[in-house]
């Protein structure tokens, strides 16, 4: 009767072990969501009155660090006009380029892009929003007033679950500084 009792035991010590090593949940792997190489940012202006499209644009084909970029505009507009102003962000390190513009419009509660003006008397609004409300910066309306010059940088931020419309909130993507000529 005790080798019966004691293997008893035995085989409840094994089945309270099993239960306990069987009932844990899988570990289920952190989705990464990794950054995209943008290597060109370009900005398309088109004059609300007369239609004329002026294209600024900024390529790095080799990303951040390296090679200087191969291409940095300086953005020049017609001062007391209107502008329908479209954003483009692309991969031009591979062949075909990718699209990132694409993946930013998927991604739309997660990112946002700022338009942060200095010295040149141009005010940006924003022309799109996300399944949220909240502004994407894709699509912009642009409108100078008088002559005269100061910059205009563009900030692309990564703000997965955190998007609030702060510059500050999150991780940069991309973010150029355009000279800024309105004459």
């Amino acid at each position: 009767m005790k080798s019966i009792s004691r293997f008893l035991a035995i085989c409840s010590l094994i089945g309270i072990a099993m239960t306990y090593t069987g009932c844990k949940e899988p570990e289920v792997p952190e989705v990464i969501n990794e950054e995209e190489l943008i290597t060109t940012l370009m900005l398309t202006f088109e004059n609300e009155l007369t239609g004329d499209i002026d294209t600024v644009a900024f390529r790095d084909l080799d990303g951040a660090g390296g090679n200087a970029p191969t291409e940095f505009d300086t953005l020049r507009l017609t001062p007391g006009a209107t502008f329908h102003v479209h954003a483009y962000l692309l991969n031009e390190s591979v062949s075909p380029a990718d699209d990132i513009t694409l993946e930013v419009e998927d991604e739309a509660v997660d990112h946002q892009m700022f338009y942060t003006v200095e010295g040149a008397d141009i005010t940006f609004t924003y022309d799109d929003t996300d399944a949220n409300g909240a502004p994407i910066g894709l699509h912009m309306m642009a409108e100078t007033g008088v002559a005269g010059n100061g910059s205009v940088t563009v900030t692309l931020k990564h703000q997965p679950g955190i998007k609030d419309g702060n510059i500050t909130t999150g991780e940069t993507d991309v973010e150029v500084t355009f000279v800024t000529e309105i004459e």
